[in-house]
């Protein structure tokens, strides 16, 4: 971080970061921003759209003439709006990441390690992402390390950001997520962290999926569910809610079969609904030889 003055975008930052994206798109209009930060700037935004849904949006608005970050957004709007389109995307990512131009923009790298992330290829996700350089990259290389099941490797990355900034919402949110890959104790340092943002920050799905996936490790299924019921209030589609409201549920012994309906409408891909569709299929054919 260059410069001794306030940073402008640090709001928009952080309401992007605790998944207040509705918040970061209204308030984002900050006057006199350098264009470096502009650019920046509209980056969160499209990223925000981004995570509401609103992929068209995003490829509608970001023309030919935009800066390499927001090609990059463009291209990961494209990849997340349909199956489709996902060649496309990643061969229109590989072409920009080897313009050596531009190459090593850090949102560029950003943007790679999402979208190979999502292809479940972490080795390739890690090529663009390992050299870090942005706090951005370093949280998204400890929820990479973290998927590989390798912890050890998460808490170096850990390690780093809270050199840069112990405080840093995302130095926090990541050290959350390794407190529950590691579990055990570690339940419930992940649960004062976003005890802590629910105090700070206004309340989001991100927060509330947080401290309820920390409730369900613990065994505390009921405020779990409270806390995922206040999720689905404020956003009906989110994925996560919905996941963690289908295996709340079966622990407690409640119906959850329209949870995982939803679940399949709104998000097709997720894990989730693969494996249940993946149950049902072995189901079938075992009720078959049966039969």
């Amino acid at each position: 971080m260059a410069g001794s003055g306030p940073d402008p975008l640090f709001g928009l930052r952080n309401n992007f970061y605790i998944g207040a994206y509705q918040a970061a798109i209204n308030n984002s209009d900050v006057p006199n921003l350098s264009q470096d930060d502009a650019v920046e700037r509209d980056t969160l935004v499209y990223r925000s759209y981004i995570a509401l849904s609103s992929y068209q949006l995003v490829i509608n608005e970001i023309d030919a003439s935009a800066a390499t970050p927001l090609q990059a957004v463009k291209l990961l709007a494209l990849y997340l709006a349909s199956p489709d389109n996902k060649e496309a995307a990643i061969a229109g990512l590989h072409e920009l990441l080897g313009d050596p131009a531009i190459g090593s923009n850090p949102i560029l790298r950003l943007i790679a390690g999402i979208v190979f992330t999502h292809e479940q290829d972490y080795n390739e996700a890690l090529k663009h992402t390992n050299a870090g350089g942005t706090m951005e990259l370093h949280a998204l290389n400890v929820q990479i390390l973290i998927k590989m099941h390798r912890s050890d490797y998460a808490e170096k990355q850990l390690r780093i950001m809270q050199q840069v900034e112990e405080d840093h919402t995302l130095t926090q949110l990541a050290s959350a997520w390794l407190n529950l890959a590691v579990g055990g104790s570690k339940i419930q340092e992940a649960y004062l962290i976003y005890q802590d943002f629910s105090e700070k920050y206004q309340m989001t799905s991100l927060i509330l999926n947080g401290k309820a996936v920390c409730c369900m490790h613990m065994g505390n299924f009921d405020e779990a569910e409270t806390l995922l019921l206040e999720a689905l209030n404020k956003d009906a589609k989110d994925p996560e809610t919905l996941a963690n409201l289908v295996v709340c549920s079966l622990h407690l012994g409640k119906p959850s079969a329209r949870y995982l309906n939803q679940l399949k409408l709104s998000n097709p891909e997720h894990t989730l609904v693969k494996r249940a569709a993946s149950a049902e299929e072995s189901f079938d054919r075992a009720v078959q030889t049966v039969a």
